[in-house]
């Protein structure tokens, strides 16, 4: 029987954990928290934020595993009049529709971006400057970064298609991204993962195989790997909660700069108290720029689409993500050239800055998965088709 230890109780390890288990591994999980979930936590008491806008895309291979074991649970709908309340800031007010010159990237037969040119400049020769410059904006949403036009072409145009895509890809877990937390936790518990929290991890196991799932910065102090560095994101993250008014927006999206605040209770009633509605915000932030500019850009934003929101305030919470949103590559780079998952001497690591392909979560449970399979010495996922 292999033994395998987990350093991270959020949905990478869990993840980890779970597929070890099923194979017959006896595993450990050490998660510093006091509760397990990572960035996937959801808050308790009578506001259930997620750290962040989250949503779990229906077109990524954990999609169909997590649904398989049961472990998505019940999905809160959006009803299509809170759907048509989507709203852009574009030239400083609010539209329904795109402008023209984005749609002409939104449109199927695209050819495949190239990875070597920034997004702007391939899609300035399709759309023009304005409709490039809108479509990198919109697709902060999925991103998290202040300047998206820099990136590579192929890892924004990835990523664009899938934040428009019709149907949306996007779906919302009842309860918050914790209650999947929950589900795993109690399955990984079922097949017999030991689960110890409040165990912050110092010092590397040496009698097992060891997969770290934590953010790539706590890897690197643990593994003492200044090499394990990655371009990210840093975004001012706001939530609210407000005395609901008929006539809110579901979401908005910047492209004018890029920015996104989002009525979570317009699919899921139990976020809030009654007679309350949440409200989450992601505002990039360039290197410059202070967590107060960026909440004065989300004001901004608040302003134009919830009428009178500053009277209606019940609760309010600001935070700072940096380097806590996910991998991005710059023109040149792909998911291949990030810090490798395997790192010798029964190392592996797994999260969403690794080698592994996918959008946001999709990376977690991507390099997870091929962390144990090269951990048990099973044949490895064809990553290059994942």
């Amino acid at each position: 029987m292999h033994r395998i230890t987990v350093i991270g109780g959020g949905f990478a390890g869990l993840a980890a954990a779970i597929t070890a288990a099923e194979s017959g591994a006896h595993v450990t999980v050490y998660e510093a928290h006091h509760t397990l979930g990572g960035r996937a936590r959801t808050a308790e008491g009578p506001y259930r934020t997620n750290e962040g806008p989250h949503a779990l895309y229906n077109g990524g291979p954990h999609w169909s595993w997590l649904k398989q074991r049961g472990l998505i649970g019940p999905l809160a709908q959006l009803p299509p009049l809170e759907a048509a309340r989507l709203r852009l800031r574009h030239h400083g007010v609010l539209r329904r529709t795109p402008p023209f010159g984005m749609l002409k990237l939104l449109r199927r037969g695209l050819p495949q971006a190239p990875v070597d040119v920034d997004f702007l400049t391939w899609a300035t020769d399709i759309a023009g400057e304005e409709g490039a410059r809108a479509a990198a904006h919109y697709s902060a949403v999925a991103l998290f970064h202040h300047d998206p036009g820099s990136l590579s072409a192929a890892f924004v145009q990835e990523r664009l298609r899938r934040a428009t895509k019709l149907p949306p890809e996007a779906h919302y877990p009842r309860g918050g991204w914790g209650s999947v937390i929950g589900r795993m936790a109690d399955h990984a518990w079922n097949l017999g993962v030991r689960m110890e929290t409040l165990s912050r991890v110092d010092t590397l196991p040496t009698d097992a195989p060891v997969v770290v799932a934590t953010s790539l910065d706590a890897a690197r102090r643990l593994l003492k790997d200044d090499s394990l560095t990655w371009t990210s994101g840093r975004t001012a993250l706001i939530d609210l909660a407000v005395r609901t008014r008929r006539g809110d927006a579901f979401a908005v999206s910047d492209l004018d700069r890029t920015g996104w605040i989002e009525r979570f209770t317009a699919q899921d009633r139990t976020l809030a108290p009654a007679g309350e509605s949440l409200i989450q915000g992601q505002i990039p932030l360039g290197p410059d720029e202070s967590k107060a500019a960026g909440t004065a850009r989300a004001e901004e934003l608040l302003d134009l689409a919830f009428e009178g929101w500053r009277d209606r305030v019940t609760w309010r919470r600001e935070a700072l993500a940096n380097g806590r949103t996910g991998a991005v590559d710059l023109p040149g780079t792909s998911w291949r050239d990030r810090p490798a998952i395997d790192r010798g001497n029964g190392v592996y690591l797994a999260g969403d800055q690794v080698a592994a392909p996918g959008v946001l979560s999709e990376v977690s449970f991507n390099s997870a998965l091929t962390a144990v399979s090269l951990a048990l010495g099973q044949k490895t996922l064809d990553l290059k088709h994942a």
